[in-house]
């Protein structure tokens, strides 16, 4: 007998996941993994280190020229990365 209520495996996942409170983290880890797709080779290879804590997205990079002008580009870079993970989750960003 088949049941007509069935979801794919994925969907329950996500339901899980946000029950639990694990999909915001799940969306911070994916955002670190994709930098380089989000951002492009060039800014990938100039990044040493990035964490997100508390909303804030904390990028160490290696260029002070880089560094500068995505500082500039703020705003923009937090709404590719909102706009990658499906909602608001980056509030600010921290280029160290």
């Amino acid at each position: 007998m088949r049941r007509n209520n069935t979801e794919p495996l994925k969907n329950v996942l996500m339901q899980y996941l946000k029950v639990i409170g694990a999909d915001k983290k799940l969306k911070e880890i994916r955002l670190k993994n994709n930098w380089e797709e989000i951002m492009g080779k060039s800014i990938a290879l100039k990044t040493e280190k990035i964490y997100i804590n508390k909303g804030t997205f904390f990028i160490k990079i290696s260029s002070s020229v880089l560094k500068y002008e995505l500082a500039m580009m703020k705003h923009a870079v937090i709404d590719k990365l909102n706009k990658t993970a499906g909602e608001n989750l980056i509030k600010n960003i921290k280029f160290i």
